[in-house]
């Protein structure tokens, strides 16, 4: 299983309107790094929900329910998506503050290369933030 980190500007499309709509495909990606890791992701793994610009914080967590495939909403370029549906949510917000807090996870790709928009995530990492955030809560 893999881990992972998602960005979305809450604005645009948010946690909640993942759960509202269960599932959806990841698209937009336009950066060949971040591209790169939808191509590897796989069912069953597990992406932290991160609220981009205002929030800055890791919401809740989806899983990756397909296999990566064509960017629909691509008019050029060779780019990927992935469907995604809620696992679980978060009992609190975990920000960018608390996580540069934590020693452990001071090497997390969020830390040092913030601006990435599907990032991966160390297992260890990933338990250490469902922690911080209080854990699982249903939705």
């Amino acid at each position: 299983m893999g881990y992972w980190l998602i960005k979305s500007e809450p604005a645009t499309y948010s946690w909640g309107d993942l759960v509202r709509d269960r599932k959806t495909y990841w698209s937009g990606v336009r950066n060949f790094q971040a591209r790169n890791n939808i191509r590897a992701m796989r069912p069953g793994d597990l992406a932290l929900y991160y609220h981009s610009v205002n929030e800055k914080a890791v919401v809740g967590v989806a899983e990756v329910v397909s296999q990566p495939y064509a960017d629909p909403t691509a008019s050029e370029g060779d780019w990927s998506v992935v469907d995604v549906s809620p696992a679980f949510g978060l009992k609190q917000p975990v920000t960018l503050e608390d996580i540069k807090a934590q020693k452990g996870l001071a090497d997390m790709v969020l830390v040092k290369q913030s601006r990435l928009s599907v990032q991966p995530v160390r297992k260890a990492e990933f338990d250490a933030i469902v922690r911080l955030g209080g854990g699982k809560t249903k939705i």
